[in-house]
């Protein structure tokens, strides 16, 4: 569709780089034309039936000019020529100078997909989309304990073509999907809720066959039964046991984004120039990988056009880099790590995560579990709130259980972990051989904007980290 688009408007190569030399006037560092068409759509099941839905369709071009650390940008919801002509001549009013200057030769050989080209939408028919609903609702309503399921079934399709100063010419095709179920069970007057789901860069037939839709609902119903017996959480300074996957978050939160360069560039992140430092156990290894196939957080190339990579952050516990976008690795005197990412034409793209997880260690979880007096063992988190600067977060726990003597006892709820990213690192005593990544749920935010991304972690061991919680039965 992007190219149907480009050629209604007359927006061919030539004319395209004509507009991009505009942009790029004498004084202008790096300039860049972001085109996008999106189209997207959801489907909403409650008390059975299905009680909304959307489509949308959207379509855009960003113009970005930058001059050192200043940025000019605008953006047009529509194509025609006059459109985009205003976009650049405000983007390049960064700079004095009207003259236009040379621009690279494109390069457009493509890097190799790491998913499927084509749009899922069409993948199922609406009636088998709405069957796909009903069977989540038939299947969480065989456990008598549940009162209420909401299920959803979203599916998107972004087509981008960028440009740039620096030879760029690539188009990428990508696809995503995700299916949500939350349920709500009563037992003797006590109410809990649960949620579960997944996704990624498939089409909508990878949840049929796998029979995604019955594993995320009795998943959602197992943590709501879990909920059903949990007491209230200690508090206190304890061994702390993360499990595999989705718990991933807190490395996200509390150490990804501390790493991100346009925060190092800046100096504001407490992992600012400790590149070759020991800033965690020798035990983590953490890396950011853009490259595995359809997955959430993997792009064929990066919202500047950068193929992406698998960037290793922190290797044997030492500091071995940040991630970069354009801008920040050019000030930096660094390359792009191919993390440059954008929520629509509309914005600015800023250095962010893609898949970030830690590898593998040579510990197993049931040492960890026996080496554990008096503790927690923290299975799946809710949110939570990190500083960039201080590397100081807080993190809910929506499913833990007590550890004594050795051995997983008591699920608990209000758990809540309090600790700062850097100091955790360094209290990483045992990494388990069970590495796994989320489901594919991820959300992050920054700065306003919000991207998919992939988050994972085998089983570790915190020696000694802060929890807050309470011990009154909820």
């Amino acid at each position: 569709m992007i190219e149907q688009l480009l050629d209604d408007h007359h927006l061919n190569q030539e004319k395209i780089t004509d507009l991009l030399s505009s942009l790029a006037v004498k004084g202008v560092d790096y300039a860049d034309l972001y085109f996008q068409h999106s189209v997207a759509e959801s489907w909403f099941l409650e008390e059975r039936i299905v009680k909304s839905g959307t489509y949308h369709i959207s379509h855009g071009v960003g113009a970005r000019a930058v001059k050192g650390e200043q940025t000019g940008f605008a953006y047009s919801d529509d194509l025609n020529a006059k459109a985009i002509d205003q976009a650049v001549d405000f983007a390049k009013g960064i700079s004095k100078h009207k003259a236009p200057q040379k621009i690279q030769t494109f390069q457009s050989v493509p890097p190799i997909a790491k998913y499927s080209g084509l749009s899922p939408l069409g993948s199922l028919t609406s009636e088998e989309k709405v069957d796909l609903l009903k069977l989540i609702d038939a299947i969480a309503r065989k456990e008598p304990k549940v009162k209420q399921v909401s299920a959803s079934l979203s599916g998107a399709y972004t087509e981008v073509l960028i440009v740039s100063t620096d030879g760029v010419y690539q188009k990428d095709y990508r696809p995503m999907v995700r299916v949500s179920v939350s349920v709500i069970v009563e037992h003797d007057g006590r109410i809990e809720s649960a949620s579960s789901g997944g996704g990624g860069r498939y089409d909508y037939r990878y949840f049929i066959d796998h029979n995604l839709a019955e594993i995320y609902t009795h998943e959602a119903i197992r943590q709501a039964l879990v909920a059903l017996k949990a007491k209230g959480a200690p508090a206190g300074n304890m061994p702390v046991i993360l499990g595999p996957g989705w718990p991933g978050v807190l490395l996200h939160e509390a150490i990804g984004h501390g790493l991100e360069g346009d925060f190092n560039r800046k100096g504001t992140s407490v992992f600012t120039g400790k590149i070759g430092e020991q800033v965690a156990s020798e035990k983590c290894t953490i890396v950011d990988n853009g490259t595995l196939a359809n997955r959430r957080g993997s792009l064929t190339i990066d919202d500047e056009g950068t193929p992406t990579q698998n960037t290793t952050l922190i290797e044997n516990g030492i500091l071995k880099g940040y991630l970069f976008d354009k801008l920040n690795a050019g000030l930096m005197g660094e390359k792009s790590t191919g993390n440059a990412r954008r929520e629509s034409y509309a914005h600015i793209p800023m250095p962010r995560m893609t898949n970030t997880y830690m590898l593998n260690g040579k510990d197993s979880l049931e040492a960890m579990i026996a080496s554990v007096d008096d503790g927690l063992y923290a299975v799946n988190f809710d949110g939570g709130q990190v500083d960039i600067t201080s590397g100081k977060f807080v993190f809910s726990a929506n499913e833990a259980y007590l550890i004594k003597n050795g051995k997983i006892t008591t699920p608990v709820k209000g758990a809540t972990l309090i600790g700062s990213g850097d100091e955790v690192l360094k209290k990483i005593s045992m990494v388990a051989n069970d590495l796994k990544l989320d489901s594919g749920v991820g959300v992050c935010g920054k700065d306003g904007q919000s991207v998919p991304v992939g988050v994972g972690q085998p089983s570790l061991k915190i020696d000694q980290l802060t929890v807050g919680g309470t011990e009154v039965d909820a």
